[in-house]
Formats: structure tokens, C-alpha cells, sequence
């Protein structure tokens, strides 16, 4: 049996549109609660936090409706980032985490991720057992056991005290003026606070969320705004965080924008000139770039690639053992010291090394070079299934004779939004124009038919 409402990263949907309606919701939240509440006799408790999307408030009420309904108490963290319901999970000794956001989509979309009591995201099992409860219905526990709920109030402050932790102790940021993008999210109070008490001259942009905003020309997807606001201020460098502050951007002090790969090349080289990349290796996936990998190899270091979702880069280092993974995207997970992918985290690591090398920004966002790579999206109705017509599949396999030798291919339906990503890297460019249009033509051309 394959899942049926989780994709690579939890539930997630247009609000108001199944499956992310508030009676869904419910149900989702009664599965869960019933999945990990399996000890009746002891109190179990959940942590549920969220974005800014103004969906928020019908799905953070029909959750814990739904999960009270099951005997579980529910602590409201409110607007927080992911990252820190990974963290606040276990460390509150809550048995599940709950953290309601579509991370880097717009606003009218929502969903819902889960964090297990060790504050990892749940594995594929796990979720195919919960799905099977939210089809059997789950049976309420009777009016004496239902579960509480209440506010927390302190959660983000937990959080900004545990990311601080992070950053080495005794630097500073004295002097560094930063731009921070936390795009009208989770983050917007949590990144700014964090800057401003290492000593950085923080100028904030996107931190003034209406509900709708969210994402909305700012943030880790749309750089450039904070690219302009750090050649307008003269800053030193710019971070940006997407909807709920799990990825993270760079901009250095001449608005050149970089992406996952080079951060992950850079903490990774340095981590094993100090003897602590565990494993020699970098987990990433299969999108990020063929010159990283070759820039590995230069140091003496593996790539070891999974399938996208920073979901599936986590559990390949908790097997492995390594504690350094992340996206092309921009989520960077170092285990050390969290259990998902945190971009304020991997920003201050970054300008650690700034201060460690008092080198400027554009010499550390560059430690390799890129093999030209092209992504293009295709939208799709949910209804379809581009990739199984015969047009398509002609279309892909000529295309990989073409880049026999010469390149690489990746086509997949992404798991968050119903787009067909059609992604080629290769050394000439004309070609790789010529591979990728061919398939998205085709696709294309069966979407619209």
C-alpha cells in the first residue's frame, strides 16, 4: 500500500481544498493522537506550532480538536520555525511534534508536518499507519479523558537560547551588518532576535506578516529583494529563510546569491580540516549539483545522494552516521545540533567562518564550480499523470541518449505541488536547452490536451 495524503513532507494542499480542509484536519489529528498516545495510562502531550499563514488558525484548532479528542495534551507554541518543533519535541518530553506550514509555497497553501518524540519527522512507515487510521476512523476516548490544551508562551525564546548555543563560544558579530529575509514567516521574530544579541547590526526585511504575505516576493525563493537591500545598506552579507525558516539562502556584500550546495561545500571542507565531518561524507540529494560532488572528491570526501525531501537526507544520515546533509534548496541539517534542516542555524555557521577568516562573504560562497544545470516546472491537475503517456516517456528517453556521456537527467513529480520538475545538468549549454524543452514540451503538451 503506498500513501496516500503524505508526500515528501507531511500533508500539504491548498487550504479549504482537500486534503487540507479543517475536517481533515481533524481526523489527521485523531490518527496521530490515537498512533502515539499507546500507553492509556500515562499523560502523553503534543507540541503544535505554525507559520504565519492565516489558514494557521483553522488547522492549529482542528488538530488539537482532534488530538484532544484522542486523551493527548496539546502545548501551542504559536508562530515558531520548524526547526523548532524539532527541538522543543523531545525537549518538552512531548510524544509528538506538529508543526502546520507550507514552508516556501504561497500563502492559500498549507500543511501539516509531524516530528516523532525523538523530534526526527516521521518515516514512511509510520505514516502509512497513520493514514490507515485516519480511513478506520479512530474511536474518541470517553469525556473523562480528554486531552488539554494551552498556550506556551516561551517556546520561541527556548529556541533563540538553543540556536545561540550553536554559534562558537566567545565570537561575536561585532561590526558584520547583516540583512536577514525571514519572508513574512515563522521566523520573524525568532532570526532578528537571534543576530542582534551575537552583536550583528541586523537590518530585517520581510518581517511584517499579514497572513497573506507569506513568501510573497521575499524570502529564500525570491532573493532579491534582500540582494538589493544589502548593496543598498552596504551590508556585509544577507541571509534569507523561507516560510518557516528551515532553509536558508545566501547573498554576499556584492548581491550574488548562494544556494545549499555551495553552503553544504563549504561547512563540509571545514569540518574536515577539523577532524568532525562524520564519516567523510556529505549526504545531499539527487538535485544538487555535479560540481559539488566533484568538489568532494577533490578533498578526499563522498557524496552520498537520496531522493529529494530533506526528510529522506536525514534518515540516510542517521543510518550512515554522518551529521552533515542538506539541499541544493537550501536546507542544511547538521545533527550536532538539530534534527532537521534550521536556516538561521546554518547562517550563523556561516558567519562564523567570516569571522574565524575575517574574509569577506564573496570569498566563501564560491568553493566550486557549478556544471550548468536547468530546472523547469510543469503544472499538472491532480487527476493526471503526465510521466505514464507514451509521448513523454519517447521524449525522456531520447533526451537521455542525448546526454549520454555528457550529462545527467532527473525528471519527478514534486512532492509538495502537483508540478512535473524536469531537471538536466551538462557542459554544453545548447544542449542542455534543447534536452530540457524537449520534455517539457511533451508534458506540456499532454496538460493541455
Amino acid at each position: 500500500m503506498t500513501r496516500k495524503l503524505f508526500g515528501t513532507d507531511g500533508v500539504r494542499g491548498t487550504a479549504n481544498t482537500y486534503p487540507m480542509t479543517a475536517e481533515m484536519a481533524l481526523r489527521i489529528g485523531a490518527a496521530v493522537g490515537r498512533y502515539f498516545r499507546q500507553d492509556k495510562s500515562v499523560a502523553h502531550r503534543v507540541v503544535i506550532g505554525k507559520d504565519t499563514r492565516l489558514s494557521g488558525y483553522m488547522f492549529e484548532n482542528a488538530l488539537t480538536a482532534g488530538l484532544t479528542s484522542t486523551g493527548m495534551n496539546v502545548l501551542l507554541l504559536g508562530p515558531v520555525p520548524t526547526p523548532a518543533v524539532g527541538l522543543l519535541t523531545p525537549s518538552m518530553r512531548a510524544d509528538l511534534g506538529v508543526m502546520i506550514s507550507a514552508s516556501h509555497n504561497h500563502a492559500h497553501d498549507n500543511g501539516i508536518k509531524f516530528f516523532g518524540p525523538d523530534g526526527f519527522k516521521l518515516s514512511d512507515e509510520v505514516e502509512l499507519e497513520i493514514e490507515k487510521l485516519i480511513e478506520s476512523g479512530v474511536e474518541p476516548v470517553k469525556a473523562g479523558s480528554i486531552g488539554r490544551a494551552k498556550r506556551i508562551d516561551d517556546g520561541r525564546f527556548r529556541y533563540v537560547e538553543r540556536v545561540k548555543s550553536t554559534f562558537p563560544q566567545g565570537m561575536r558579530l561585532d561590526g558584520i551588518k547583516v540583512v536577514i529575509d525571514c519572508a513574512n514567516g515563522a521566523g520573524y521574530r525568532a532570526a532578528p532576535e537571534v543576530l542582534w544579541e551575537l552583536g550583528a547590526e541586523v537590518i530585517p526585511v520581510g518581517v511584517a506578516p499579514d497572513g497573506h504575505n507569506i513568501n510573497e516576493e521575499c524570502g529564500s525563493t525570491k532573493p532579491q529583494v534582500a540582494a538589493d537591500t544589502v548593496l543598498a545598506h552596504g551590508a556585509d552579507v544577507g541571509i534569507c529563510l523561507d516560510g518557516d525558516a528551515d532553509r536558508v539562502i545566501l547573498i554576499d556584500e556584492t548581491g550574488h546569491v548562494a544556494d545549499g550546495d555551495q553552503i553544504m561545500a563549504l561547512l563540509a571542507a571545514r569540518w574536515a580540516d577539523e577532524g568532525r565531518l562524520a564519516g567523510g561524507a556529505l549526504v545531499a540529494t539527487v538535485m544538487s549539483n555535479l560540481g559539488l560532488e566533484r568538489f568532494m572528491e577533490s578533498k578526499g570526501l563522498r557524496l552520498e545522494r537520496t531522493g529529494v525531501g530533506d526528510r529522506y537526507v536525514v534518515e540516510r544520515m542517521r543510518r550512515g552516521g554522518f551529521n552533515l546533509g542538506g539541499e541544493q534548496s537550501g536546507h542544511i541539517v547538521m545533527t550536532d545540533y538539530a534534527t532537521t534542516g534550521d536556516g538561521l542555524m546554518a547562517g550563523l555557521q556561516f558567519l562564523a567562518e567570516m569571522v574565524r577568516t575575517d574574509h569577506k562573504a564573496s570569498e566563501l560562497v564560491h568553493s566550486f564550480e557549478k556544471v550548468p544545470q536547468l530546472l523547469k516546472n510543469v503544472r499538472y491537475a491532480d487527476v493526471q499523470a503526465p510521466l505514464e503517456e507514451a509521448s513523454v516517456k519517447t521524449a525522456i528517453s531520447d533526451a537521455e541518449v542525448q546526454l549520454n556521456g555528457k550529462g545527467r537527467l532527473l525528471i519527478r513529480k514534486s512532492g509538495t505541488e502537483p508540478l512535473i520538475r524536469v531537471m538536466a545538468e551538462c557542459e554544453d549549454p545548447a544542449l542542455l536547452e534543447r534536452t530540457v524543452d524537449s520534455i517539457v514540451d511533451a508534458v506540456s503538451a499532454v496538460v493541455s490536451s
